[in-house]
């Protein structure tokens, strides 16, 4: 299905369950929500969750701290991924490389680490809720929500899982590759991470496909 227009208004103060309710009274039992973290950065994983929760509106009430992930900080994000895994059915991260990214694209490569995770439930999904991105090869009927993590109390789950998953694993680089900073700024291309690549060269955690990676690499400024 594709990706529902975002009216105006249409964002709540706290993601809700209205999707999840509306497919629950259909019969739909398990819905998954499905978010992803790390498309944008220069180095490490793309992630992906998907989350499904028990049909149950007192989820509201038990996930009351949940938002899109990026609205929350990083103790936050820690505490509400722990409650999160508690409260769920059913939840499972998945990833695609840094190198997948570069042969395949950042697109395929999320719909990659998308469809480990799903392969990784441990409950088949009836049907999906997705941040704006389109899974065409999936079977699975599927909504497509213009900021859904900031609508869909089970997207924003997943966006919280996905980010606290990828956010562990970029700490644990941070040892492997020192110099870089991974730990703090998650392989993103902030000012110390670009100053960090000029001055080191790349590692085999950076994405060459981006730029200014693929820039830097063209100028002879990045060796491994």
């Amino acid at each position: 299905m594709k990706a529902l227009k975002l009216t105006q208004g249409a964002v709540p103060s706290r993601p809700d369950l209205d999707f999840e309710i509306a497919l629950w009274k259909a019969h739909v039992e398990h819905v998954a929500g499905v978010d992803e973290a790390g498309r944008g950065a220069l180095a490490g994983e793309v992630a992906a969750a998907a989350v499904i929760f028990p049909s149950d509106v007192g989820l509201l009430k038990m996930l009351v701290g949940v938002r899109d992930s990026k609205q929350m900080t990083p103790a936050q994000r820690e505490y509400w991924a722990m409650e999160i895994k508690q409260s769920a059915l059913a939840w499972a991260v998945g990833f695609a490389s840094n190198i997948e990214i570069d042969i395949s694209g950042i697109l395929p490569a999320t719909r990659l680490a998308i469809q480990r995770a799903m392969e990784s439930l441990s409950i088949t999904p009836q049907h999906l809720l997705v941040d704006y991105i389109e899974l065409p090869d999936c079977t699975i009927p599927q909504t497509s929500l213009v900021k859904g993590d900031a609508r869909c109390l089970s997207i924003a789950a997943a966006s919280v899982l996905a980010k606290t998953a990828r956010d562990a694993l970029m700490r644990q680089y941070d040892q492997c590759f020192p110099g870089y900073g991974f730990a703090r700024h998650k392989g993103y291309g902030t000012a110390r991470h670009r100053a960090a690549i000029a001055q080191l060269g790349g590692c085999p955690l950076h994405r060459r496909s981006f730029a200014p990676l693929n820039r830097l690499e063209m100028q002879g400024v990045i060796h491994d």
